[in-house]
């Protein structure tokens, strides 16, 4: 294996970055999941030579128990975005009952600035800037320098002789131009790893089309008498389009986005593939017939956030409720609106957005269409989303749970599995690791009488002291609120201290509170847990008592000798299940 860890691997058009954790193919970012590129990468670090399937288990997933499946899957995976085929180049070849050897030609490029050992001696700074340096140590007569994390801005000039910045990510059969809402900044996407997580998979299956609507972002700044209409907009989408040559692409729509690619395809369905809106609405204002869009008072409310409060994260909350405090998404949330639009930018499109109303358009659109809504969408009614579906002829409605507006965050794979689906005709299953967990589940039994408020009160404060416990004890949240607690953690007696000490927070604050715990083989994929062992975690706490720890019995066995006592308490369907004794021994 390289010892070097920040290399560049060139093979043809291909190259790998082990800084970045990235593959390139002439410059583009190529679609990876990060266990599929880590995969790859050890299999580039040892071309040549046959890694057992063991090995790179061991590698991709350390000290963890996973499927021989998993391997396999990222081997496909590598495959497909290497563009493998019977008349096409192979790169990595299957040794039976071995494992895997990549067999392409390798080149190795070195960051031009670092000073590094390679093969039989050291190469001094001179060299790394003369050239890049081969495996073998010698240095070749053209460095390459690392493709950029970001894909390349470019410009067009749209009417009125204003620059439309735009990017091109992903080589694929299908062009599909992608639409933000509100405002936008093409380079901020790509800051915040969400945000590049779902545009990258989206790339994984098209050639996705990227811009910034004049006025915002990276586009030229207008007067704000001149902000965009719908109109406007359109044509702003098609000169991009003419940039890239595409004739024709599939539109996709984020919010106040879906409204401007709905008109554009009613508008243009020669130049429309397929029409897909996730979040949207026809009419952003509330009226009779429209009931459920925000009132001239709500707006007026908003208008005065952004005066007061343009610079911070303005409107997260409704926007992405599940990462609203999250430090470091509150600062690239910020960061990103700032520089998507001026604060006088950012109210005068608001006021423009709130005359939206395309719902006479919607009947026009004779286009093969998706609308995607998560049913509790806290920014735009669920209302909003069905509306629009029942009024596009032969739309495709998919309703998905969730509470955050921004698709990127909650659970994007369902939403890019249901896009990928109905623009491909194929969904491609996402990573699964099947990894050894210990999953906790904590109970806060909810106060109906009296003392209800008080409770809620002392609920939330419980929250505050279960996120502490949970960072003392390494445990992972995946999802909580003032009543319910589920966290996993990577060793079992950690995970009972941690329950322990939740579970004392909360009696000392008068809350009736239970806890349950199981250890197993959890399927992890994105930030989602399941499998059997999250079901059976959920019965253990059903089944305990107030004031109580249950275990089941392999949690008890695998903590032997940690000084953690316990209390046979019953025979559950789950098998033999224990109580946690209050001190240890």
């Amino acid at each position: 294996m390289s010892n070097f860890g920040k290399e560049i691997y060139k093979f043809d058009r291909f190259q790998v970055d082990a800084g970045k954790r990235l593959l390139f193919e002439n410059g583009e970012i190529v679609a990876l999941t990060p266990k599929a590129f880590e995969t790859l990468l050890a299999l580039v670090e040892s071309h040549g030579n046959v890694v057992s399937k063991e090995e790179l288990m061991q590698i991709v997933w350390p000290n963890q128990f996973l499927e021989e499946n998993n391997l396999a899957q990222n081997i496909h995976a590598i495959r497909r975005a290497l563009g493998e085929g019977s008349d096409k180049a192979k790169y990595v070849e299957t040794i039976p009952k071995r494992g895997y050897r990549f067999v392409g030609q390798i080149e190795v490029l070195a960051l031009p600035e670092r000073q590094t050992e390679v093969a039989a001696g050291e190469v001094s700074a001179r060299s790394f800037a003369d050239g890049a340096i081969s495996r073998e140590g010698h240095a070749t007569q053209s460095a390459v320098a690392p493709a950029p994390l970001n894909p390349k801005t470019q410009y067009v000039v749209s009417t009125g002789d204003v620059n439309i910045a735009y990017q091109v990510v992903g080589d694929h059969p299908i062009d599909l131009v992608f639409v933000m809402g509100w405002v936008s900044h093409l380079e901020y996407f790509w800051r915040e790893p969400s945000f590049a997580r779902f545009l990258t998979r989206l790339a994984s299956f098209s050639r996705l089309i990227l811009l910034d609507k004049r006025g915002t972002g990276l586009s030229d700044r207008v007067e704000l008498s001149q902000l965009p209409t719908l109109e406007q907009r359109m044509t702003d989408v098609e000169a991009v389009m003419n940039a890239v040559g595409s004739e024709r692409a599939a539109l996709l729509g984020i919010s106040e986005g879906g409204p401007m690619c709905s008109l554009f395809a009613a508008t243009y369905p020669a130049r429309t593939e397929a029409l897909v809106m996730i979040g949207t609405y026809a009419k952003r204002i509330k009226s009779d017939d429209y009931p459920w869009a925000p009132s001239e008072a709500d707006r007026e409310h908003f208008l005065e956030e952004i005066r007061r409060d343009w610079g911070e994260p303005v409107g997260l909350e409704e926007r992405a409720p599940s990462v609203a405090k999250d430090p470091s998404f509150r600062k690239w949330w910020a960061e990103y609106l700032r520089m998507g639009a001026s604060p006088a930018a950012a109210l005068a499109l608001t006021r423009m957005n709130a005359q939206i109303d395309v719902r006479a358009v919607l009947p026009s659109v004779r286009v093969p269409s998706l609308i995607i809504h998560r049913e509790n969408d806290a920014c735009l009614p669920v209302e909003g989303g069905r509306y629009v579906a029942a009024k596009i002829p032969g739309a495709k409605y998919v309703e998905l749970p969730g509470y955050d507006h921004l698709p990127f965050v909650g659970d994007q794979d369902a939403i890019l599995e249901e896009i990928e689906e109905f623009l491909t005709g194929e969904r491609v299953p996402p990573e699964i690791d099947r990894v050894l967990t210990t999953v906790l589940f904590v109970i806060c039994e909810e106060n109906t009488g009296e003392s209800a408020i008080h409770d809620r009160e002392l609920s939330t404060l419980n929250l505050t002291y279960s996120r502490r416990e949970l960072s003392v004890y390494r445990g992972k949240e995946i999802e909580i609120s003032p009543n319910k607690l589920f966290a996993t953690f990577d060793g079992p007696a950690r995970a009972i201290r941690c329950a322990r000490a939740i579970v004392g927070d909360a009696t000392r604050l008068g809350l009736s509170v239970r806890a349950g715990l199981h250890t197993g083989e959890c399927d992890l994929l994105a930030n989602k847990v399941g499998g059997t062992t999250v079901d059976i975690g959920r019965e253990i706490v059903g089944a305990a008592q107030e004031g109580e720890i249950l275990v089941s019995h392999t949690v008890k066995d695998l903590v032997a000798g940690s000084g953690i006592g316990f209390n046979f308490r019953a025979t559950h369907k789950c098998g033999d299940l224990f109580a946690v004794d209050g001190a240890e021994h």
